[in-house]
């Protein structure tokens, strides 16, 4: 495999084409950011924890009937992936109340709806991903309707999956950022890795923090959240055989 011309430059990974026109390579970084890059720093091995998480939970959900678009891990910091055409669409979905759903509607943070809450955001760096519902994915293209259901049934699944497991090891798994994209035949798959960076992990007894809300509330910390959150997912790999 060999590595060739940058296709995506993000916030805390860079991705790659590769010698083979139906793979990519997913480069972790060290970099963090928040507020629209506008707060920006380097935390010491973030790179290879967060690609050791995201390749941990990419088989987590390949072993539990959730397609995605993992191949294997092929370095500390680079994960082998498919390419996808993705839909330009941010999935989140919320277990609890927090971060900008809570100060959008005035809530408290850690509130527990009776099921979860998903919302759509529609990826677009120069209108800053704004929110949207089923109407405007439909109105703009960016999926059908089959499509959209499917969205919704495999981020179902996959929250169903995690938040059990995470329970597990003491975690909840308050809310997560997932994008989706279709392999050449149509199918759609899991196309965004879920780390600290995109989701957000609390104690399930002290409610202490362990992702990217300890960096951008300056909570300090921030590389041994992530490391626990390393700790707590290769348990639960181990319990489960993967």
């Amino acid at each position: 495999m060999e590595k060739r011309e940058v296709i995506y430059n993000g916030e805390s990974v860079k991705i790659y084409g590769t010698d083979v026109p139906e793979e990519i390579l997913v480069c972790f970084t060290d970099s963090i950011t928040a507020f629209n890059k506008i707060k920006k720093a380097s935390i010491a091995d973030k790179d290879m924890l967060n690609a050791g998480i995201a390749a941990m939970i990419f088989r987590i959900l390949e072993g539990s009937g959730v397609k995605t678009h993992f191949i294997r891990q092929v370095s500390g910091t680079e994960l082998l992936c498919r390419r996808l055409d993705v839909i330009p669409v941010e999935v989140i979905v919320r277990n609890v109340i927090a971060g900008s759903m809570a100060a959008r509607l005035g809530l408290k943070e850690g509130i527990v709806p009776d099921e979860p809450v998903i919302d759509l955001c529609y990826k677009n760096d120069d209108l800053c991903d704004p929110l949207i519902n089923d109407s405007h994915v439909l109105a703009l293209g960016l999926a059908t309707r089959d499509e959209l259901e499917t969205v919704y049934v495999l981020s179902r699944r996959i929250n169903d999956i995690l938040r059990h497991l995470f329970d597990k090891v003491g975690i909840v798994l308050v809310d997560f950022k997932i994008e989706f994209g279709r392999l050449p035949s149509g199918e759609i798959v899991l196309a965004d890795e879920i780390t600290p960076d995109n989701a957000r992990f609390w104690d399930s007894v002290t409610g202490e923090r362990y992702d990217k809300d300890r960096f951008r509330r300056d909570m300090g910390r921030v590389g041994d959240a992530y490391r626990t959150m390393y700790r707590k997912v290769s348990e639960i790999t181990e319990m489960a055989g993967i």
